[in-house]
């Protein structure tokens, strides 16, 4: 991979570009809190050649998610449920659109 190659994934939601402890820091949490919610599967963080956890901004954006709700006193593992069924729904809802955009009739052009 050159430099080039490596810059063009900076703007990627799903490189894994963080590590544990990164990702802990930047969501204001613990490397535990990183673990719990990844045994409840609601991310599965990519692994290092060394075998160590990376994290994408799209599971971070997840993570805070759930960090709000745990917050609010959700227990943890129906925080991740609910984030879970969130984003199920928000994809469902963004292919519908799609789905009657393309369904939608074009307009001839009417002439005078």
């Amino acid at each position: 991979m050159t430099a080039d190659d490596s810059y063009g994934r900076l703007d990627d939601d799903d490189y894994p570009a963080y590590t544990m402890g990164r990702a802990a820091d930047m969501l204001g949490t613990t490397q535990g809190f990183l673990r719990a919610i990844g045994e409840a599967r609601l991310i599965t963080p990519l692994r290092s050649e060394g075998g160590h956890r990376r994290y994408s901004r799209y599971q971070l954006r997840i993570a805070a998610r759930a960090r709000e709700l745990v917050d609010q006193g959700t227990p943890i593992e129906a925080a991740c449920r609910i984030v879970i069924l969130e984003d199920q729904l928000g994809e469902a809802q963004r292919l519908n659109a799609e789905y009657r955009r393309a369904a939608e009739p074009v307009n001839p052009t009417v002439a005078a």
